[in-house]
C-alpha cells in the first residue's frame, strides 16, 4: 500500500515518480549525512521494534528504494539492480558514518535510465500506428514480473503502455492526430513538470526506504514536507474533502472526508481513478495520466465555491470501465463536518413501528484548544455522542447503530471516554511501550449513559481509536460489531523536530516514530490483524491490498496478560449465533442485500483485475458490459413483504451496510435470535 495524501494535507509522495529528460546531476548535502546518522541513532534506541539498523535491515532498504524510484520495472535494466548490489550490506555502515551516496549514485542510473524512456516513447511510438486487432494485454501489476535485461525488453513494455493509452483515448473518441497530440503533451510535460526536483527528494526518498523498513508508519519530512503540512494545518482547509494516492499510472481515491463535495454528492467513491482535471464549468479538461500525485493535487486544490470536475474511471467497472465526468465545488472543510451526526430511522415490524438511531462517527476528535481556554461549550466526539444519545432516547429509539466506517482513529482518550458512555467501568485499551511497560487506561465513571441494544459499524478504512472502541464494546460483550474487520493500525507515533539533535546552517527535518502499541482488555493486540466483526458482511476488500497486513514492514499481531475486566455479557454466544443465522437467511430471500453480495463479488473482481486488454473489440465489449451493469444499477429494487423484512424508510436505505446493520439491530431490539 502506498503512502497516502489528502488533498486537504498536501504531504508530497514520490511513487511512480517521472523525472526530466534534462537533469542536472543531484549530490548530498552535507546536512543530509548528519540527519541520516541522528535518524539511524534514534531508530536504533528508540523504535518500538528494538531492532538495530544491520545487513539485513541493510538489504531490505535497498529493495525498498529500488521499489520507490521504480515500482513499475520500467526504468531499470537486470543489470543496474545486480550492479546495486555492492550497497546491499553496506547501508547501515554507510548512513552511521554520514554517508548516503546510495541514493544519488542509484538516482543518477535511474535518471539517465528514464532519459532513454522518455526519448524513446517521444520520438518512436506516440508516431506509431498500432494494430488493435492483435489479441494481447498490458498488465498494470508487475510486482512479480522480472526486470528486464535488455532495452529491447523495455521497448517492447512501452510499446504496450503506451498502446494501452492510445486504445483508451481512441475509444474514447479521438482521432489518431488527437491521440498523438495528447500522447505527446502528456510526456513532454514528464520533462517539463519534473525540472523542479531536488536533491531534498531524493534524499527524502531515501530516508523513507530507511525508517520505513522499521514499520510503515515511521517516517522521515524534509523541512519543505514539514514546513508545507505545518502551513496547511494552520490555514482553512478547502478541498474536495478526498484523500488519494499514486497508483501506477494512476491517482486513486482511498478515502472520503466527511464534509467535502466528494462525500457529499455522492459521485466520488474509494478505489476510484482520476485520470483527467477541468477547472471550472467548461476548463480543458486535462489529462492526468502518470503524473506525479502532488501535481493532480494541486489541479484539485482551490478556493471554496469554485468548481472542479473529474474524469473518472469508478471503481465499480474498473481499469476496463468507461471514464465518466464528475462537477464537484471546492469548500470549507468545518470542525462541525467531522462532528457526530444522528438519525432516525422508522421501520415496519412484527406489526408495530420500531425507531432506531444511528449516530455516524467520521473521527475521534477534541477541540483542545477551547479546552485549554477553559471554554465549558469545547466540542469533544464523547461530549457530542452523549448529547445525541440523550436527543435519541428523547424520540424513542429502542437501539443505536454507532457507525464507524472510514472513521480513521484521532483522540485516544475520547476512544476511552466513549467506551464509558455504555459501560459501568473498567479497562479499555493496553498501551506497552519500547521498554515493555504496559499502561492501562480505564473507564473511572461508574455511570452507564446508554444501556440499550448496540450495533458497531465498521468496515475495512476503521482504524486506530476507532479500532479501541469496537474492541472494547466487543471484549465486554456490550453490543454487536457488524460489518468488515477493521485496517488493524495497533501503533502510536510522536513526531521528533531533528533540530533538537542537529546544529547547523542548513533546515532539517522531522521524524516521525513509533513508540507504543495498543492492546485490548483481552491482551490481543489491534495490530495487523484489527477488529474482526461478529457479523462479516460481504467485503471487497482483502487485508493483503487494504490494510495494515499490506505493508511487508507492519509490526507482528501478538498479546500480553489480559486485564481484569468484567463482561456484561448482554451478547452471549447464544444471541450472536442466532444473529448470523438470522442474516444467513436474509441473503436466500432479501433481494436488495442478494444484488449487494452480487456487487460486492463484482467490485472485489474488478478491483483484482490489472490486465488490459490492446485488442480494440474486447475493450469495446467490455465497456458494453460495464454500462449494462451501471445502467442496471440505477434501477429501483422491490422488496417482497416478508415476516421480519422491514418496510418503509429502511426498506427504501441506499446504503445497504447501514441498511444490514440496522437490520442486525432490529433483530436484537426483538431478539428474534432463538
Amino acid at each position: 500500500m502506498k503512502r497516502l495524501v489528502s488533498i486537504l494535507f498536501v504531504v508530497a509522495s514520490y511513487s511512480a515518480i517521472a523525472l526530466p529528460v534534462d537533469t542536472v546531476e543531484l549530490k548530498a548535502k552535507p546536512v543530509y549525512g548528519k540527519e541520516a546518522r541522528v535518524i539511524s541513532y534514534i531508530l536504533d534506541n528508540n523504535h518500538y521494534r528494538k531492532i538495530k539498523l544491520n545487513d539485513s535491515l541493510s538489504a531490505a532498504i535497498l529493495d525498498r528504494y529500488i521499489k520507490e524510484l521504480d515500482n513499475s520495472k520500467s526504468y531499470f535494466l537486470a543489470s543496474d539492480i545486480k550492479s546495486f548490489d555492492r550497497y546491499k550490506f553496506a547501508i547501515d555502515d554507510l548512513t552511521r558514518n554520514e554517508n548516503v551516496n546510495p541514493a544519488f549514485d542509484i538516482y543518477k542510473v535511474f535518471s539517465q535510465r528514464y532519459k532513454e524512456r522518455m526519448s524513446y516513447v517521444l520520438g518512436t511510438l506516440i508516431k506509431k500506428n498500432f494494430d488493435y486487432t492483435v489479441d494481447e494485454y498490458y498488465n498494470t501489476n508487475r510486482d512479480q514480473e522480472p526486470w528486464a535485461t535488455t532495452p529491447d525488453d523495455l521497448n517492447e513494455l512501452w510499446r504496450k503502455i503506451i498502446k494501452s493509452q492510445a486504445l483508451s483515448l481512441k475509444l474514447a473518441g479521438k482521432k489518431p492526430d488527437e491521440i498523438s497530440e495528447t500522447l505527446k503533451t502528456r510526456y513532454e510535460r514528464f520533462g517539463k513538470t519534473f525540472t523542479q526536483f531536488k536533491a531534498e527528494d531524493v534524499f527524502t526518498i531515501y530516508m523513507n526506504a530507511i525508517t520505513e523498513s522499521y514499520d510503515p508508519h515511521t517516517s522521515y519530512m524534509s523541512p519543505k514536507q514539514s514546513d508545507l503540512f505545518k502551513q496547511q494545518m494552520s490555514l482553512s482547509l478547502e478541498g474536495i474533502g478526498a484523500q488519494l494516492q499514486a497508483e501506477n499510472d494512476y491517482t486513486k481515491v482511498v478515502k472520503i472526508l466527511p464534509g467535502g463535495d466528494a462525500q457529499k454528492s455522492g459521485k466520488v467513491n474509494v478505489n476510484d481513478l482520476i485520470v483527467g482535471v477541468a477547472q471550472g464549468k467548461d476548463g480543458e479538461m486535462v489529462d492526468v495520466v502518470g503524473w506525479r500525485l502532488d501535481d493532480v493535487v494541486k489541479l484539485i486544490k482551490g478556493p471554496k465555491g469554485t468548481t472542479v470536475r473529474l474524469m473518472i474511471l469508478p471503481a465499480k467497472t474498473g481499469v476496463n470501465g468507461p471514464a465518466q465526468e464528475v462537477v464537484l465545488v471546492r469548500d470549507k472543510i468545518k470542525l462541525e463536518d467531522q462532528a457526530a451526526k444522528k438519525e432516525v430511522i422508522n421501520y415496519q415490524i412484527q406489526g408495530r413501528t420500531a425507531r432506531l438511531g444511528v449516530i455516524s462517527l467520521p473521527s475521534f476528535y477534541m477541540d483542545y484548544e477551547a479546552y485549554q481556554k477553559g471554554d465549558p461549550n469545547y466540542r469533544s466526539t464523547t461530549r457530542d455522542v452523549k448529547k445525541l444519545i440523550g436527543e435519541l432516547k428523547a424520540e424513542g429509539v429502542e437501539g443505536i447503530v454507532m457507525d464507524l466506517r472510514n472513521n480513521g482513529g484521532g483522540s485516544l482518550p475520547e476512544a476511552v471516554d466513549l467506551t464509558g458512555l455504555f459501560i459501568k467501568e473498567g479497562p479499555v485499551v493496553q498501551v506497552r511501550n519500547s521498554a515493555n511497560r504496559v499502561d492501562v487506561m480505564p473507564d473511572d465513571n461508574k455511570e452507564i449513559f446508554y444501556s440499550g441494544p448496540l450495533v458497531v459499524l465498521t468496515n475495512r478504512f476503521s482504524a486506530s481509536a476507532s479500532e479501541i472502541f469496537a474492541g472494547a464494546i466487543q471484549d465486554y460483550q456490550r453490543g454487536v460489531v457488524v460489518g468488515e474487520s477493521t485496517f488493524g493500525k495497533g501503533t502510536v507515533q510522536t513526531v521528533l523536530d531533528l533540530s533538537r539533535f542537529i546544529n547547523d546552517k542548513e533546515p532539517v527535518g522531522e521524524l516521525k516514530l513509533t513508540f507504543q502499541k495498543f492492546y485490548r482488555v483481552t491482551g490481543s493486540s489491534t495490530q495487523h490483524k484489527g477488529v474482526s466483526p461478529d457479523i462479516m458482511l460481504p467485503s471487497a476488500f482483502s487485508a493483503s491490498e487494504y490494510g495494515e497486513s499490506a505493508y511487508p514492514s507492519a509490526l507482528p499481531w501478538d498479546v500480553i496478560r489480559p486485564a481484569n475486566f468484567q463482561k456484561v455479557t448482554e451478547v452471549n454466544d447464544r444471541v450472536l449465533a442466532g444473529l448470523n443465522k438470522a442474516y444467513q437467511e436474509r441473503t436466500k430471500f432479501d433481494p436488495n442485500l442478494k444484488k449487494y453480495v452480487a456487487e460486492t463479488e463484482e467490485l472485489k473482481k474488478n478491483l483484482e483485475e490489472t490486465r488490459i486488454s490492446l485488442n480494440e473489440a474486447k475493450r469495446k465489449i467490455e465497456l458494453e458490459n460495464a454500462e449494462k451493469r451501471k445502467a442496471s444499477e440505477k434501477m429501483d429494487t422491490t422488496i417482497t413483504s416478508k415476516e421480519g423484512l422491514p418496510a418503509d424508510e429502511l426498506q427504501n436505505l441506499k446504503d445497504e451496510f447501514l441498511r444490514e446493520g440496522l437490520l442486525i439491530l432490529g433483530d436484537l431490539v426483538t431478539k428474534r435470535f432463538g
